[in-house]
């Protein structure tokens, strides 16, 4: 009796025993026995655990919830699951790895932007300082523009080293700050054409280089690092204009006879100005010679000073990396926490893999005339090629867009049948490039969830319902301003989605960062020029119109390229060097390589 009397009472207590089973009955050995409850160890529920067993089902399922079952289990079927974080720990530590790189790639890119919107609002002073004409001096735009180009082509020959890069870029963002400074000093046109020719070369260097080495340290999640590169881009974009603009002169900066004659025309010319296009500005008299009275060169000075911490935080990095001649030691730097853990973890199977196939991918992602080397083509499917060609095309139609909207909305909001005032068309170009840069930091967390591809659609049906509602609407100077937002946050995120896209494709063996940073300046140059010779001969209604024919052929292109990627052949998941869930797929686990 003392027994099962103290059974009974430790069973309800943490810790007490269950009673065993029971002996069979005086006499029955044989017979059958009672059923009895399954013999499972007591749990430790703590105070109050008998008046748990005691609660109904729904009581029980409410205790439960206080705690998820064991630490790292999924929750039971039927239960929602916590809310995801946006930022993944895998993806924060590989940040962490490369923060140094990546903070500098896009500090170069803010010094990209810094240069290529500086030019439009002061052509003018520019102009004045060279003694030249409009027709003259809009050449300036030309010499940057296709030295930019050129500069894109070229810049994938510099990314065989993380050493060659990160001098190329040194020397880039170095030479952006110089010609900002140089430039008070050109009195020439001719000297002032050649000097952002050299620009325009850093440029092209600088977009090729950064967003190479963001994929390639990345990969898979390379596309939130590049709508964070491209947000640095438009935020230097939109600074150069404001630090430019106290200085510019407000009456002619030619002190003449007919100075008074063209003064009041001077804010409607500085915003109708397009790049190596003078449109019908001709008539304007100008005077080229006289007293020049100009303060542009203050704001020069000023882009000089900011953009200079830029080629430092680039040589720091090569310092870091033991690559400046002068300061390099056989020691090498300490391993931080995350970097001894990939160290000291053992070696798998399809980490090996990979590292067999690197030889064979750091192949890509040469220049532009390299990757047109037959060597290349061996074996290659016709995807391959229709990969690379239908990326670009999508992104010299939507880069292209970009350039004929922001160079043209002034003219086309002043002219016929809208008839904006001056100053209130003024706000167009400002307010376009502001809702891209808006769109791209917006686009920064949206990226971590939604797929590349899904926001190229997105984006480039939305181009494609704006133009057609500008269209429809086109006698509303509202909705031309709404149209005009819109537009700038449907094109805001294509550029670096498309990149990470295609080369999520290819599984980054090919030439595609090369392929479409060249697609894209050609689209930029040379729908501006096609743009603007149609509208001095039709009107400036074919503005939208043309801007609804290049929509509709961006959207026939990516339709395109959906169709080949479906085609695409796709890579054995034992050779996969590019899966998500391994640490990092470059030469250098996460790192550089030398």
């Amino acid at each position: 009796m003392r027994r099962s009397a103290a059974g009974s009472g430790g069973a309800g207590r943490c810790g007490g025993l269950r009673p065993g089973p029971a002996a069979p009955a005086p006499g029955g050995g044989g017979g059958p026995r009672p059923r009895r409850r399954s013999q499972r160890p007591a749990r430790c529920r703590g105070p109050g655990s008998h008046i748990l067993r005691g609660r109904s089902g729904a009581g029980r399922r409410r205790g439960r919830q206080r705690g998820s079952g064991r630490r790292g289990e999924p929750h039971r079927r039927g239960r929602p699951a916590p809310p995801r974080m946006w930022w993944d720990e895998r993806v924060s530590a590989r940040f962490r790895r490369n923060l140094q790189p990546t903070l500098t790639y896009w500090s170069v890119f803010f010094s990209f932007g810094l240069c290529i919107a500086f030019l439009g609002p002061t052509l003018l002073d520019l102009r004045c300082q060279t003694q030249s004409s409009l027709s003259q001096i809009t050449w300036v735009f030309f010499s940057q523009q296709f030295c930019l180009l050129l500069g894109s082509c070229l810049g994938g020959v510099f990314k065989r080293t993380l050493s060659q890069s990160l001098f190329a870029l040194f020397a880039s963002s170095l030479a952006i700050s110089l010609v900002f400074a140089i430039i008070p000093l050109c009195h020439n046109v001719v000297v002032l054409a050649v000097v952002m020719a050299v620009a325009g070369l850093a440029m092209g260097c600088i977009d090729t280089i950064s967003n190479m080495q963001l994929v390639k340290i990345y990969q898979k999640d390379s596309a939130i690092f590049l709508q964070a590169l491209h947000f640095f881009v438009g935020f230097g974009a939109l600074l150069s204009p404001l630090i430019a603009d106290p200085f510019l002169s407000d009456t002619n900066c030619i002190l003449s006879n007919s100075t008074a004659n063209a003064s009041s025309n001077l804010p409607h010319i500085r915003k109708s100005l397009v790049p190596h296009h003078p449109g019908n500005l001709s008539h304007y008299d100008l005077p080229m010679k006289g007293m020049v009275v100009t303060r542009v060169s203050y704001a020069f000075w000023i882009m000089a000073l900011i953009n200079l911490p830029v080629p430092i935080a680039v040589f720091f990095l090569l310092y870091k990396e033991r690559m400046v001649p002068c300061f390099n030691s056989s020691s090498h730097p300490l391993l931080s926490a995350d970097e001894l853990a990939m160290e000291t973890r053992p070696v798998e199977k399809d980490d090996l893999c990979a590292a067999v196939q690197r030889p064979q991918a750091a192949g890509g992602h040469d220049d532009l005339f390299s990757c047109c080397q037959s060597k290349n083509f061996r074996g290659a499917s016709y995807t391959y090629f229709a990969v690379h060609i239908t990326g670009a095309l999508v992104l010299f139609m939507t880069d292209g867009i970009v350039g004929e909207y922001s160079g043209f909305v002034y003219s086309y909001a002043v002219e016929e049948p809208l008839s904006v005032v001056h100053k209130v068309a003024g706000y167009l170009p400002s307010l376009f490039w502001g809702f891209i840069t808006l769109g791209r930091l917006i686009s920064i967390p949206v990226s971590y969830r939604m797929k590349p591809a899904t926001m190229v659609f997105i984006n480039v049906v939305g181009v494609l319902i704006t133009f057609l509602l500008l269209l429809i609407f086109s006698y509303s100077v509202v909705f031309l301003f709404v149209g005009t937002a819109s537009l700038g946050l449907f094109l805001s995120s294509t550029f670096p989605s498309m990149l990470a896209y295609t080369e999520d494709i290819l599984q980054y063996k090919g030439c595609a960062t090369t392929v479409l940073v060249t697609g894209a300046g050609i689209g930029e140059m040379v729908l501006q020029l096609l743009v603007g010779s149609i509208i001095h001969d039709q009107g400036s209604y074919s503005f939208l119109v043309c801007g609804m024919i290049f929509g509709g052929l961006a959207f026939i292109f990516y339709a395109f390229l959906l169709f080949f990627h479906r085609m695409y052949p796709k890579p054995s998941s034992d050779t996969d060097d590019a899966s998500p869930d391994k640490p990092a797929v470059t030469d250098d686990t996460g790192q550089y390589q030398r």
